[in-house]
């Protein structure tokens, strides 16, 4: 676990200065180490978290006997099975993941991604065949991010590690920003919110040849569709296999030369991580919840349910009480530490948990992307009801912000653009074969496209800020894969995640399971009062607001007199997302 960053340099020489300021930029991602490694026309740097392998042997840059050189930012849970297959025909000189990477492509080339288990980005040097490879793991867990430059390419962990870099046009993308006012600040790759910096998608292998050209594939893509293998199933077969499947990348996830604990909310997901944990015989689990004060009517914590599990499986559980006046301060630090502005309410909660975890434990497991796999959200239920071809219409009426037409209302007429530009996205996955339902359809969406740049990113981003590695076992791509062929009706059941309750019941206390669902709770966020509306009437007054003149003064001003009138469908905050975005541009002086 780590950052990674190089500089790639067409009919040149790659140089270290522009690595080492990107390596600088990441300290927080890898704390225990740095190195960089240059030859002709590649550079490539590495910021180290120990987890397998803590010698000097795990250390990278990593260079092969056959001079393949790789930097490798992740986990491959699976990498002593892997070395086990390829001691015959290798010798070792670590006991590291990494090492197992570079044997596994001198076997079978850049196809050694299809015998990974994990999560990863992946920069690796073949100076025989004078390629480099960009790798991003299945689901896009672990982030790269590019920059294309005059005669050159660099690539980091983090956007604001190639900004440090220099010379990347750091002006605003205004599909980008059309697509975060869409979508409650979601920017799915390859786009950021800058111009000038771009995201190598979910399961793609990039290979960059000296001349400056580069071909992107595709190495996974899971069907949507009802197959034959699993016709004769009950939802009883459904329901162990998945059982199974998730016990699986429970079991897989505690691979690592560190303890393992638990970021525990309560909900049914972590809940469930705790259960199977323990039947793997994990005793003294640490476990660790966050809780707030309430706000507009809303309850700031789910203690009761947290403190429940951790009686239940005798954890040592860590509680985090923080009140309204100690969440202000910590609203910079959270923004400081996202590769982009996101305005979810529970980014900050998420950077002052892992500032908590910090102090014990270097790597967690956590519930993310269980929503998206199993269909848990509200949004999804009108999708189980409607025909394949409402798909889009019933998406956009339950997950979108804001309409094109209310955009033109929204945005200064500089920043607009002429096309319903996300809608054409949308349109585009929903209506894409392999998808047999309006609800698989959504799903796909939502777990390929959506979701790595919103519950996953904030993830990364607020857990790697302190140097914790976050793993999310429902995100195992075998998992996912098994989920997506499920029925979608057994998924959407009892009001969402329907099968994970069932299975929830063979292990859980029932008040765990029977309630409404809960959400990472900041009411603060939800529900603005002071001091958080000055903070957002400074941000979005300040001289840097008024020369960029995203918004509509008026919009504005409308908003600030009344700042909880506006919600989203999906029952966030309207200003704090303007607000937060600029928020984000001032701290990181761009846009």
């Amino acid at each position: 676990m780590c950052g990674i960053a190089g500089e790639i340099a067409f009919r040149g020489t790659a140089s270290r200065e522009p690595v080492l300021k990107m390596m600088e930029a990441m300290a927080s991602r890898g704390p225990d180490g740095q190195g960089i490694w240059t030859e002709g026309w590649v550079a490539l740097g590495h910021r180290r978290l120990s987890i397998i392998d803590l010698s000097p042997g795990g250390a990278q840059p990593m260079l092969d006997d056959d001079d393949v050189v790789i930097v490798f930012n992740g986990c491959i849970y699976n990498y002593r099975e892997l070395r086990a297959e390829l001691e015959p025909e290798f010798i070792f000189r670590s006991t590291s993941d990494t090492e197992v990477i570079l044997k596994a492509y001198r076997r079978w080339g850049d196809g050694f991604v299809h015998h990974l288990i994990g999560m990863f980005a992946i920069a690796l040097y073949d100076p025989r065949r004078e390629e480099v490879l960009l790798v991003r793991d299945r689901l896009g867990i672990k982030p790269l991010y590019f920059s294309s430059l005059q005669g050159k390419l660099r690539f980091a962990s983090t956007l604001p590690a190639l900004v440090a870099s220099g010379g990347v046009d750091t002006g605003l993308d205004e599909v980008a920003l059309h697509h975060y006012l869409s979508w409650h600040s979601i920017i799915p790759a390859p786009r950021t919110i800058l111009r000038g910096i771009q995201k190598l998608p979910a399961a793609t292998i990039r290979t960059i040849r000296p001349d400056g050209t580069w071909q992107d594939r595709e190495y996974w893509c899971p069907s949507y569709t009802r197959q034959a293998e699993y016709s004769d199933w009950s939802g009883k077969d459904w329901q162990d296999a998945l059982r199974d499947a998730l016990q699986t990348a429970v079991r897989r996830r505690m691979v690592a030369d560190v303890p393992v604990g638990v970021l525990l909310s309560g909900g049914l997901d972590s809940s469930l991580l705790v259960a199977l944990l323990a039947e793997e015989g994990q005793h003294g689990l640490s476990t660790f919840s966050i809780g707030f004060d309430g706000a507009g009517g809303d309850a700031g914590n789910e203690f009761a349910y947290s403190d429940l599990i951790a009686d239940t499986f005798g954890t040592r559980h860590e509680r985090l009480h923080v009140s309204t006046a100690e969440f202000g301060p910590s609203i910079d630090a959270a923004v400081g530490a996202m590769s982009e502005p996101m305005a979810s309410h529970d980014v900050t909660a998420f950077h002052l948990l892992s500032a908590t975890v910090s102090r014990h434990l270097k790597v967690v497991q956590c519930g993310q992307g269980a929503d998206e796999v199993f269909a848990g959200y509200a949004y999804h239920q009108p999708l189980a009801r409607v025909p394949r071809r409402d798909a889009l219409a019933t998406f956009s009426a339950s997950f979108v912000d804001s309409s094109h037409e209310e955009l033109t209302g929204i945005l200064e007429p500089e920043w607009r653009v002429e096309a319903d530009v996300s809608r054409e996205v949308l349109a585009a996955s929903l209506a894409a074969p392999g998808a047999d339902t309006a609800l698989d359809a959504a799903l796909r969406l939502d777990t390929h496209l959506l979701m790595v740049d919103d519950p996953v990113k904030r993830l990364d981003n607020m857990s790697m800020a302190w140097g914790i590695e976050a793993r999310v076992p429902f995100l195992d791509h075998e998992l996912v894969q098994l989920a997506a062929a499920c029925p979608p009706e057994l998924k959407a059941s009892q009001g969402g995640k329907g099968i994970l309750k069932d299975l929830g019941r063979q292990l859980l206390p029932a008040a765990v399971i029977d309630r409404p669902k809960g959400y990472f709770p900041v009411p603060a966020l939800r529900h603005l009062e002071e001091p958080f509306i000055s903070m957002v009437r400074d941000a979005l007054h300040a001289p840097e607001a008024k020369q960029r003149g995203l918004f509509a003064p008026d919009v504005v001003e409308d908003l600030l007199v009344d700042p909880n009138s506006r919600r989203t469908p999906v029952n966030s905050n309207v200003l704090w997302q303007f607000a937060l975005l600029e928020v984000w541009l001032q701290h990181h002086g761009v846009g």
